[in-house]
């Protein structure tokens, strides 16, 4: 039986010199945007769809305006995607290791440094909208690794929000909710997140009590 979506075939590029011109051609067609490099190995990662981007658009967009009273940027900000790396000297080329969380919270007092084209260091707030084959929990020890102190996970298929929190260096799942369910309450950004009773069901988020 042949492959399918659901199950997809894992492709191994050995030949340099057709890795070089894939790399090129996606560069060229602007498809790398979403790719990612883990410890020196290049992942090709689905491209979101338009559900997805909407999502994380929004998700930001909503923490923004939530963080206006508290002193809008002077208080964080926050991102609908962004490129993370642990690659700590400058000298060396940061895209050798970096992931790219979906919507990424960087308070006020988090020791990540803003380097331009990444941050070095982890946000304090992050979440990956998983689309199919994307490994977004095979991602948990990096950013237990660069400090991300929770973790939220979105997947749409069945629909459920899962919440990580770091704990003794690892990202260790604490909460689940589905949609009309309990929201969960995140400790390092002080909000409330829950899933609507709709179809299809989004984020809403509102300041904790």
């Amino acid at each position: 039986m042949p492959p399918t979506l659901a199950d997809p075939p894992t492709l191994e590029v050995a030949d340099p010199e057709v890795a070089l011109t894939l790399r090129a051609e996606r560069e060229a067609q602007g498809l790398d945007r979403w790719d990612e490099v883990w410890n020196g190995v290049h992942i090709l990662m689905p491209l979101p769809n338009n559900e997805r981007q909407e999502l994380a658009t929004e998700i930001a967009g909503d923490v923004r305006q939530l963080f206006k009273p508290w002193g809008g940027r002077a208080y964080g900000r926050t991102f609908a995607g962004c490129n993370v790396s642990d690659v700590s000297d400058p000298s060396l080329d940061w895209r050798t290791n970096y992931r790219c969380p979906d919507v990424a919270v960087f308070l006020s007092h988090n020791p990540a440094e803003d380097r331009g084209s990444h941050w070095f260091g982890g946000p304090d707030l992050a979440m990956e909208i998983v689309s199919r084959g994307d490994r977004s929990r095979q991602k948990l020890a990096f950013y237990a690794a660069v400090g991300v102190k929770e973790l939220f996970v979105l997947d749409r298929e069945p629909w459920s929000l899962q919440l990580y929190r770091l704990t003794e260096g690892e990202l260790q799942s604490v909460s689940v909710t589905e949609p009309g369910g309990e929201p969960l309450t995140t400790e390092a950004v002080p909000l409330r997140w829950s899933l609507t009773p709709t179809d299809p069901p989004s984020v809403a988020v509102a300041a904790a009590e």
